[in-house]
């Protein structure tokens, strides 16, 4: 474990004391907030007041109605979210700092079973104790995004902490993520380290393909907490009709043909995508096999119930439809057709594998809306397997923020 930088005695935290909280700029706490239940964040309405001055991106002391303190922040009054706390003592965010923690994630992932560390999510943000910090690796490169602004204004230190801890080829900057508005930050991507890479070509364990543009590419490459999911599934595909909506690079699809599927039909809206799938599937040698469509998925759900098609698997893993908390109402709505549509082009035993990746929809509203959705079409489902983000996306249970990955996977029984 990672020994606290300092000791204080309980008599220097409370009001009066010459503690090792003074002189640090700070905000006080209001009662009831959700840092007293273990989450880290405080938005602007739990501020009871702020002392010093704090400024934007600075790291500032939190401290309880009674003036004791909670630990250190980042700070940025330009979010809902005021402060996020990253560590429970007082901290400065060098680069012995970012090392130490660096360190961390990479100790507590070799621990992982079957976890391969040259590919994998190595920090995961308040689950690695590096609020807004994201980063994945691929081999000898590193794609980072820095979500909040005092991560932001310290990617340097960051990035040398990377060179110290992996000695890394590259580290690509992909800020390009809408998220970062909400902190007034800027779009940007770029190479912090290293030269540009060439195209990436990735191979699983299980003996998927995958061509990666980190610089251009799709997020930060691909969606490493689906890998283990697409084996999951596809070892249902054998022999099977495979229908994999929104399929972007076709994870699952090439999965499903990998693991012998009959035939796979993989559609998705982005012309891009459904390139980069091709060629993967090309690659794999396993393209006779896949059909690619680009298209509208509720466009193409609705089509193929009018000709009676019918699939023994489908797999539904659309982009989050909700973005906010404003949003979900029209969110569940679309994962409600979506799910309809799917249910009656499902012969009895056939398979839906489902997943949703927006933590402002609950796993109870996504239970439901497939409930609904059953219901409406007049079918009976039967739970078979949980699925969720991978391993090294941990959870922590106090931010469930941290936990938006859920997936299921159903069989549609026979009509009794």
């Amino acid at each position: 474990m990672e020994a606290p930088t300092w000791f204080a005695p309980a008599l220097l935290l409370h009001r009066g004391g010459v503690g090792l909280w003074e002189g640090m700029s700070g905000i006080i706490i209001k009662p009831r907030a959700r840092i007293f239940h273990g989450h880290e964040w405080v938005y602007g309405a739990e501020v009871q007041k702020m002392f010093g001055d704090p400024q934007p991106g600075d790291v500032i002391t939190l401290k309880d109605f009674k003036d004791r303190g909670l630990g250190s922040a980042i700070f940025n009054p330009k979010s809902q979210i005021i402060a996020r706390r990253f560590s429970r003592h007082r901290e400065e965010l060098s680069q012995d700092f970012f090392v130490r923690r660096l360190k961390r994630a990479l100790a507590w992932r070799s621990e992982v079973p079957d976890l391969d560390t040259t590919l994998c999510r190595m920090v995961w943000s308040e689950s690695d104790g590096l609020p807004g910090v994201i980063l994945d690796r691929y081999g000898d490169h590193f794609v980072l995004q820095t979500l909040t602004l005092a991560m932001d204004l310290r990617k340097d230190l960051i990035t040398a902490a990377l060179v110290e801890v992996f000695a890394p080829k590259s580290v690509i900057e992909r800020n390009d993520s809408p998220s970062r508005l909400a902190e007034g930050m800027e779009i940007v991507t770029g190479v912090l380290y290293g030269s540009v890479p060439e195209p990436y070509r990735l191979t699983t364990r299980d003996g998927l393909t995958f061509l990666i543009d980190l610089v251009d590419g799709q997020k930060t490459g691909i969606y490493l907490d689906q890998l283990d999911n697409y084996r999951l599934t596809a070892r249902h595909a054998k022999g099977k009709q495979v229908l994999d909506c929104f399929c972007n690079q076709g994870g699952f699809a090439l999965a499903a043909a990998l693991a012998g599927a009959a035939h796979v039909t993989a559609v998705d809206a982005s012309e891009s995508a459904i390139a980069a799938a091709r060629a993967n599937a090309e690659a794999m040698g396993v393209a006779d096999r896949i059909e690619f469509v680009v298209g509208n998925v509720f466009d193409y759900l609705k089509t193929s119930e009018a000709s009676g098609a019918k699939w023994d698997l489908i797999v539904l893993d659309p982009p989050s439809f909700a973005r906010s908390k404003k949003t979900v109402g029209d969110a569940l709505r679309g994962y409600k057709e979506i799910h309809l549509r799917a249910l009656k082009l499902l012969p009895s035993g056939g398979k839906l594998a489902t997943y949703c990746c927006s933590h402002h929809v609950s796993t109870g509203e996504f239970c439901e809306v497939i409930l609904d959705a059953a219901v409406d079409a007049k079918k009976t489902l039967r739970r078979l397997e949980i699925h969720a983000q991978r391993a090294d996306h941990p959870v922590l249970p106090a931010i469930p923020e941290s936990e938006y990955l859920r997936g299921y996977l159903y069989e549609l029984m026979a009509a009794f």
